[in-house]
């Protein structure tokens, strides 16, 4: 259970974009529990693990991609990849997930907050990327904000990575 977003699942510090609450370098722990406690639970079974995630969950599950070689297949629903210097590191990096789907709302980039307003390009400029990296990636926008349609959008992408 993820008690603390801002902390828990993401890579590096960042100051905060809204509020007051500041970024953590949580990631590492996050994952560290995934990998250790609970695919060993489950591996014996599930032969084929997908990680997937939306908003900051999303942010995470694309960072596990290019940490370990756990994950098959990984969904981004409304990735969080405005994340401060997160373009940077997938152009330094290339993740070990055999398949990627990306997703957003066609109104998230449309925000008053500068930062978060870069989000529509940055997951532009991350499925160029992931395309020359793995190949197996797509990107779908679907209507309305942030938001709007969470479950659906997730599980459209659990979907898609299923039949890969």
């Amino acid at each position: 259970m993820i008690k603390n977003w801002n902390k828990e699942l993401t890579p590096w510090p960042a100051p905060p974009v809204f509020g007051k609450i500041p970024f953590g370098n949580g990631a590492t722990d996050t994952l560290n529990f995934i990998v250790s406690q609970l695919l060993p639970l489950v591996q014996e079974e599930i032969p084929h693990v997908i990680l997937g995630g939306y908003s900051l969950a999303g942010l995470f599950a694309l960072w596990a991609s290019y940490q370990t070689e756990k994950f098959e297949g990984i969904v981004a629903a409304s990735p969080s990849v405005w994340f401060p210097k997160w373009i940077e590191y997938a152009t330094d990096n290339k993740p070990f997930a055999k398949s990627i789907y990306l997703s957003l709302g066609d109104k998230e980039e449309k925000t008053k907050n500068p930062v978060m307003a870069q989000v529509g390009n940055a997951i532009r400029k991350l499925n160029e990327l992931l395309a020359e990296q793995i190949g197996n990636t797509i990107l779908e926008w679907n209507p309305g904000n942030h938001f709007i349609d969470s479950e659906k959008r997730t599980a459209k992408g659990f979907a898609w990575v299923m039949n890969k």
